[in-house]
């Protein structure tokens, strides 16, 4: 494309495309480096600091606070749960119950991006001491790593202003559809499309990226008919967007959302899930939810371990 014909294309994208596509440029388009429009809440809303419990910081493990820090693995694209914003700080829901985490453990969190799809194996490898990303409980997930419960999201399903190919997500045989690797929604998409073709119709064209504002800058740009993603990152898309995207229905298949924790670390879990249960029962928790406008909906009363541990 030409320099002045490129120029002219980008001032006719919605600041939302923008930042997905200096992502997308300047990181290989797989998250590292990108930023978003806005810091995505205002600073009044700055959430107070934890103060430590002595017993639930005793049940980390030493060779996990001996160094004061728990290292998160983290895909750093996916707002409003985990993103980089204008200033070059990582923000978002999961940031800030972490961080609150972390005060009630005494430790320090230190987030280190990476792409979705190889977070689990890397704390399989010992490279992070937590993964804490908006992963979904499934069994799957349970038979290589323990999950802490704190939040419940379901799929939804996001297309352009007026939904002008009529979509819904049973109806998307032949359709163009954006997912991010690695997730439920690839899983999910996968499905619908062997559906599709069983039912004599067009196969789905899944278009795959490692970061979710690749996804989302598809949909704007139009070389995608709709995107799948959890329901807040496509309400807050909704929001960054200016209405440009929408919400088809209803979220479906709602699952709790849980912290990853490498199986045989003591009792790590307990502590994790003592820390959560904590903020829930003394307001902090709710405080969260609110500053980043997810659904309460999606809020949990009783944080557990799952599959359950001893």
């Amino acid at each position: 494309m030409a320099r002045a014909t490129q120029i002219k294309a980008l001032a006719l994208l919605p600041a939302f495309a923008l930042a997905g596509l200096t992502m997308a440029c300047g990181a290989g388009g797989n998250g590292s480096g990108g930023t978003q429009p806005s810091s995505g809440a205002p600073a009044s809303s700055a959430i107070p600091a934890e103060a430590k419990d002595a017993k639930l910081a005793a049940l980390v493990p030493a060779d996990i606070a001996g160094d004061g820090k728990i290292v998160v693995g983290q895909d750093q694209t996916y707002p409003p749960n985990e993103f980089v914003d204008s200033n070059g700080k990582v923000v978002g829901f999961d940031v800030d119950l972490g961080n609150a985490i972390g005060q009630k453990l005494g430790l320090t969190m230190e987030y280190q991006n990476a792409d979705f799809s190889g977070i689990l194996a890397g704390l399989a490898a010992s490279k992070y001491e937590m993964a804490m990303s908006s992963f979904t409980v499934n069994s799957e997930r349970e038979q290589t790593v323990d999950m802490v419960t704190y939040y419940s999201a379901g799929t939804s399903l996001g297309v352009l202003k007026g939904n002008p190919e009529n979509l819904s997500p049973d109806n998307l045989c032949g359709k163009n559809l954006a997912v991010q690797k690695g997730t439920v929604q690839v899983d999910d998409a996968t499905a619908r499309s062997q559906d599709c073709t069983k039912a004599g119709k067009p196969a789905i064209n899944i278009q795959q990226f490692q970061a979710q504002t690749d996804v989302n800058l598809q949909l704007t740009t139009k070389r995608s008919d709709a995107m799948l993603a959890d329901s807040p990152v496509v309400d807050y898309a909704v929001t960054q967007t200016n209405g440009a995207v929408e919400v088809v229905g209803q979220p479906y298949d709602t699952a709790p959302y849980g912290i990853a924790l490498k199986k045989g670390s003591g009792q790590f879990a307990q502590a994790i899930q003592g820390a959560v249960q904590a903020l829930i029962d003394d307001g902090t928790y709710a405080k969260i939810i609110a500053k980043w406008n997810l659904s309460t909906a999606g809020a949990v009363q009783k944080s557990e371990i799952n599959p359950a541990v001893s």
